[in-house]
């Protein structure tokens, strides 16, 4: 029986894989959860699944939680420091890292020291972190496994094959709500218009920057540090309809895919179970229903979110740490309505020109240029 740990178990990648836990209790058991907006929601969570340790946004939630659980709460821990307790919770073999944003960073890496293997929904780990991360994971001996269905794809893809023999990594995208919006209409867009997916079900910041393709972005500097491909051997493509999860293209001209109903957990699903396969409850796929399968190249003239992220990818040093943290201050002004959509990688981009980059080693050192850049793209913002 794998121990899970799982943080950002309220979120939509937590409620998924919850509900694949609940599907086989005799192979999946919670030992602890932290979330940091839904209190009620998390109490449920803890009834049904009973972890030993669980952890709250701040000592407010932390009250809040006791006076609803009584005296059948778990230990109850708060903050930053109380996911990393939860993520290197004694117990515990596998941490599922489902924390929006750069916030999952330090808990991942407290759970990759501690051992724990690591199924990652959490990006902007490898994003912001990646030399860092991927050396941690080699020094501790863990298992880095990616959930994003698009990482996935590739990793289900490469099973079997010789890493030489690899050409390039094809990561689909659905082109989300504006794929056939013009510029002048985007800058004219609200988060009513944006958070509209076409395919798939998902929190308003993952929504948002699928929207703009940022979300493609930071999954192309996230792929390149699970498979060690640099940026000239990952491509991106825009498929809408969101069955083919992504692809790899082989030497000798051969691309092998993985194909599947957009619902997140199988991917999932694959993850806790690897390297065995286990139910996940998804619609089946049944292609003569589908009947058309369409492919077009992403326009990185009207979503200069992607292009940002090869350029960040290919500076290398804080560049990806200060893409990431600019567009996280950018989607959360857009959703306040405070700029509008096409200000976010305008934001982005402002904030990559004002940067003096550097080559971080420590912990603190990527923390220090997320900081920078979170305050930097404010100011710009104003």
């Amino acid at each position: 029986m794998r121990a899970l740990s799982i943080l950002g178990s309220t979120g939509s990648i937590g409620l998924s894989t919850l509900d694949v836990v609940r599907q086989h209790p005799d192979r999946f058991k919670v030992v602890g959860l932290a979330e940091g907006h839904d209190v009620r929601l998390l109490s449920e969570q803890i009834r049904e699944f009973n972890p030993s340790i669980v952890s709250v946004r701040n000592e407010q939630s932390a009250a809040e939680l006791r006076e609803i659980l009584g005296q059948d709460a778990p230990e109850i821990c708060h903050g930053i420091e109380g996911a990393g307790t939860v993520a290197a919770a004694e117990g515990a073999d596998m941490v599922v890292s489902a924390i929006v944003g750069a916030a999952g960073l330090t808990p991942t890496v407290k759970a990759i020291k501690a051992g724990k293997d690591i199924a990652l929904a959490n990006k902007e780990t490898l994003v912001v972190a990646g030399q860092l991360v991927s050396d941690l994971v080699k020094q501790h001996g863990v298992e880095l496994l990616p959930v994003d269905s698009e990482h996935s794809a590739i990793f289900q893809s490469l099973q079997g094959h010789r890493p030489e023999d690899v050409e390039r990594i094809i990561l689909t995208a659905s082109g989300g709500p504006f794929r056939n919006t013009s510029f002048a209409d985007m800058r004219k867009a609200g988060p009513e218009q944006a958070l509209k997916h076409p395919q798939w079900t998902m929190g308003a910041k993952i929504t948002i920057d699928s929207a703009s393709m940022m979300n493609k972005g930071l999954e192309v500097i996230e792929a390149h540090w699970l498979f060690n491909m640099p940026a000239e051997k990952i491509g991106v493509v825009v498929h809408p309809q969101s069955i083919i999860h992504s692809m790899v293209e082989y030497v000798d001209g051969c691309v092998i895919a993985q194909l599947g109903s957009p619902d997140m957990r199988a991917p999932i699903a694959y993850a806790l179970s690897w390297p065995e396969r286990c139910e996940s409850g998804i619609k089946k796929l049944d292609l003569a229903t589908i009947g058309t399968l369409t492919f077009e190249e992403p326009d990185m003239e009207r979503f200069p979110a992607l292009r940002l992220a090869f350029d960040a990818l290919k500076a290398g040093m804080t560049y990806p740490a200060v893409l990431n943290a600019a567009n996280e201050i950018a989607v959360a002004a857009f959703l306040e309505k405070r700029i509008g959509f096409t200000a976010i990688a305008e934001t982005v981009d402002k904030t990559m020109q004002a940067h003096e980059a550097y080559t971080p080693v420590e912990l603190d050192e990527y923390i220090n240029a997320d900081r920078w850049a979170r305050e930097a793209a404010k100011a710009i913002i104003g």
